[in-house]
């Protein structure tokens, strides 16, 4: 398997831009990070500042987030938030661009919290929408667009893959759009209750990504009690061909100890093959 390390989540020790190195200096040749800047449509010098600092620590940029939003303050996307659907969609050309000039084909949109003054029913049409321009923006690099369960945010309802499912459903239904998969973050589904062995048998072959954390706490493997390993494997089995995110919290001075030398060099190789 090869992993991609999670740089918004991880190493947060260090600036946002000298991280893809340190991932780079622990053994790991692939990177995503959730939208690095403060708006929709950052400054051209920051998105070049960026891009150098994925290019220089020579590592793959395999994933990345649209703008979702103050994620310290809540927000959790954009993608179905009625009075800011003008900045998903300025943001659309943004990420296609970094995804085109670095290589990345998979982008994830956090779908948005439930917010007053819009209906259930009107959210999920203008969320529709947005994921459908998505799907067609990052066509043009060949990319796809992620979708994914969340927990801890009361107000977000995708909450099993099931939700996320009906939701690609209804975008494919509507737009004929084929590049909206689900991100299977088994981390997520876990604590929300959802029977990941199942979602596996019946979809792994299909996953646009997978993303890893030990749960209860949100820590590296190992620290809780979820079957992380059979799940990655049995993925794998079933057709799965992708990166495993990693995307937990730690407060281990080597945020990757849980993994052998052997695995990194093992990692390494896969990724250049």
């Amino acid at each position: 398997m090869s992993y991609t390390v999670n740089c918004s989540i991880l190493l947060t020790d260090l600036p946002l831009l000298e991280r893809p190195a340190a991932a780079k200096a622990a053994g790991f040749d692939a990177v995503e990070f959730w939208w690095p800047f403060a708006s929709s449509v950052p400054a051209d010098a920051e998105i070049t500042a960026f891009e150098r600092a994925v290019t220089d620590a020579g590592v793959q940029l395999t994933g990345l987030n649209f703008n979702a939003g103050d994620m310290p303050a809540g927000d959790r996307g954009l993608v179905s938030w009625p009075e800011r659907s003008s900045e998903f969609r300025d943001n659309l050309d943004v990420v296609t661009g970094i995804g085109e000039r670095l290589g990345c084909r998979a982008f994830n949109a956090l779908y948005g919290n439930r917010v007053e003054g819009a209906t259930p029913e009107q959210q999920d049409a203008v969320g529709a929408e947005n994921l459908a321009l998505a799907a067609a923006a990052v066509a043009r690099v060949g990319g796809t667009v992620l979708l994914e369960p969340v927990s801890g945010a009361a107000a977000y309802p995708l909450l099993t893959a099931a939700d996320v499912l009906a939701v690609i459903d209804r975008v494919r239904r509507e737009s004929g759009s084929t590049n909206v998969k689900l991100l299977a973050d088994f981390y997520h589904l876990a604590v929300n209750g959802d029977d990941v062995a199942s979602v596996i048998e019946a979809h792994a072959a299909d996953f646009g990504h997978i993303q890893i954390a030990d749960a209860p706490g949100r820590g590296e493997p190992g620290t809780g009690d979820l079957p992380l390993g059979e799940w990655i494997e049995r993925s794998i089995e079933l057709g799965y061909e992708g990166h495993i995110g990693l995307e937990y919290k730690t407060a281990s001075a080597d945020p990757f100890a849980w993994l052998t030398n052997a695995d990194r060099a093992a990692d390494r190789a896969a990724a250049r093959a």
